[in-house]
């Protein structure tokens, strides 16, 4: 794993499971060097800090997310089948332990103690995706496949929230299905009346380009 051309990313997608597992304080260069099996001196030469090395995590978690959901528009046109697929995402990432949180959320609800220049990059990552949903939501309500109760950007906000508070509550609880189950009353609310086609591939895994490392 300590191979020169893969150390980098060693590292990070380390960095990334020990964050999703204990947070921002919850790890330390010396835990990442055992991990990966090459010494602290040798991060260091990647990330001269913790903050660095968060950062630059944080910033490549926010490119990789934008790609995912580039391939996502480009290969679904259908707004509604675009939330499910999203959902379906990380539905399936839970199930499996895969990325079983959003590294990005996790880190948010450490905001107050988190250094400012990773905390710019977490807020980034929040920003872009309410943008994404946004847009999603508006064209669907457009379309007459969506129905929103307020503004496309509350409702934004609002399945957002709901999607990172259902990764907390199957985190809590032990219990990956619970996910589906408090996502699946969303997405039956705002397409109470558009029908599902069960055929359609429902884990949007396939559209995201991320390397989880097995650590949103």
């Amino acid at each position: 794993m300590a191979n020169s051309s893969t150390t980098y990313d060693d590292i990070l997608a380390c960095a990334r499971s020990l964050i999703v597992n204990g947070g921002y304080n919850g790890f330390s260069y010396a835990d990442v060097a055992d991990v990966v099996g090459i010494r602290k001196a040798s991060i260091h030469h990647h990330f001269p800090s913790k903050v660095d090395l968060v950062r630059t995590l944080v910033a490549r978690y926010r490119e990789e997310a934008k790609a995912g959901m580039v391939n996502l528009e480009l290969q679904v046109s259908e707004p509604v089948e675009q939330l499910r697929l999203y959902v379906g995402y990380w539905e399936a990432c839970i199930a499996d332990a895969s990325a079983p949180f959003c590294v990005c959320a996790l880190l948010a609800s450490q905001l107050p103690v988190l250094p400012e220049e990773v905390g710019v990059e977490v807020q980034a990552h929040f920003r872009y995706l309410s943008e994404w949903l946004t847009s999603v939501l508006e064209r669907g309500a457009r379309q007459g496949q969506l129905h929103l109760v307020s503004t496309p950007g509350d409702e934004a906000e609002t399945f957002m929230a709901t999607v990172h508070g259902a990764m907390l509550s199957a985190r809590a609880y032990g219990d990956p299905k619970i996910f589906g189950a408090v996502t699946g009353q969303l997405l039956e609310r705002l397409t109470s009346c558009f029908p599902c086609d069960e055929n359609r591939e429902s884990d949007g895994r396939k559209f995201y380009d991320r390397d989880e490392g097995s650590s949103t």
